[in-house]
């Protein structure tokens, strides 16, 4: 994994993980009863977002961890996931 594919691969992790930490502990402003004046209702109050970027950070760090190893220990490779058969046999140079 060269390492453009790295930070490639961090980057997604890192939105990926962002999007599904973002809604856990939200608190609307219908919901603490205390609606300003313009905005929806469904806004959040406080999203807290400093401390969701760090959880966030942590959690795709391990996530990549994981993932990056998986890939350079070679445990699973291309020819892996190839379901439609459209690389060939191992040895042939096509």
């Amino acid at each position: 994994m060269s390492i453009t594919s790295a930070i490639v691969l961090y980057a997604v992790l890192w939105w990926l993980t962002f999007f599904v930490v973002l809604p856990l502990r939200l608190k609307t402003q219908a919901e603490t009863g205390h609606v300003v004046e313009g905005t929806p209702q469904s806004a959040p109050t406080n999203p807290h977002l400093k401390r969701k970027a760090l959880i966030t950070t942590g959690v795709a760090a391990l996530l990549w961890a994981v993932i990056g190893g998986t890939i350079l220990s070679g445990v699973v490779t291309v020819r892996d996931i190839d379901f439609m058969h459209r690389m060939g046999p191992a040895g042939s140079a096509e």
